[in-house]
């Protein structure tokens, strides 16, 4: 009877071992925002017109949408800031916060540092990796040395109907609905498909700029990622990451294949 009292324990621990190895692991929940850049220094291929967010108005969406990250809660915020800067980012967070509000109109202060304020975060997390290239005008050059002229048009034809769409929601649109649009799957199937179907494309057979263009930005956004899945520590149940919203268009694609991560809907927490 003992032998059988302990054939009968040892396989009751080698099943519970056995189904706690099976166990799935419990995912990261990572709150993906993408934004278009409050303070807009014109350096983006499109050129759009500027949205006003220290108006009372957007402020006073700016506050309910801190509000509602306060309450998702997340461990960590990453931003689109040089990690090679950290120790800036670091200085600036711990700069008079109401004055940074009042003065600055950048997302990484409305958005970001106004909810690690309300969280008492102790800090942000700088993710930006700039040691990619982006060679926009060798990308054109390339189409028309190439005798690509109907894929140049559909370049031309995609950025004006951007532009177009873009400078009509913003005068349209509240900030909160901009930043739903921004992350919904029309903006980001639009933003991916430029990349595959359009750039990826440009060039002569020999000429492989435009494959170069779309790797140097996916090098630009892995290396950012990687950083997300560094820096998230085993204690961090949840984490958010505000990025220009084409970064996080290439984040999504990322976080669904990675078992580890869990993607949450900006709509689904406003």
């Amino acid at each position: 009877m003992a032998k059988l009292t302990v054939l009968i324990t040892l396989f009751l621990l080698a099943t519970a071992t056995m189904l706690q190895a099976q166990a799935p692991i419990a995912k990261k929940k990572i709150l993906l925002i993408g934004s278009f850049h409050f303070q807009n220094p014109g350096l983006d291929v499109a050129q759009v017109n500027t949205f006003n967010v220290m108006t009372e108005k957007s402020q006073k969406e700016l506050e309910q949408i801190a509000n509602k990250i306060q309450k998702f809660g997340p461990d960590k915020i990453f931003v689109e800031w040089s990690a090679a800067k950290q120790n800036t980012l670091d200085k600036f967070y711990n700069l008079n916060s109401d004055s940074l509000l009042r003065s600055s109109a950048d997302e990484i202060v409305q958005v970001a540092l106004r909810s690690a304020k309300k969280l008492h975060h102790t800090k942000l997390y700088g993710i930006d990796n700039r040691n990619s290239e982006f060679p926009y005008d060798s990308l054109v050059k390339g189409m028309k040395d190439a005798g690509q002229d109907a894929l140049l048009e559909a370049n031309e034809q995609n950025m004006k109907n951007y532009e177009i769409e873009s400078n009509r929601k913003r005068k349209t649109y509240t900030l909160t609905k901009l930043l739903l649009d921004l992350n919904g799957k029309d903006y980001v199937d639009m933003d991916l498909q430029w990349y595959l179907n359009i750039a990826n494309r440009a060039g002569k057979p020999d000429n492989g700029v435009g494959a170069y263009l779309v790797s140097e930005w996916y090098k630009r956004n892995l290396y950012m990622y990687a950083l997300v899945q560094k820096l998230t520590e085993s204690k961090d149940t949840s984490v958010m990451v505000l990025l220009g919203a084409s970064h996080a268009a290439m984040f999504r694609e990322f976080i669904r294949h990675d078992p580890q991560f869990e993607l949450v809907e900006l709509k689904s927490i406003l």
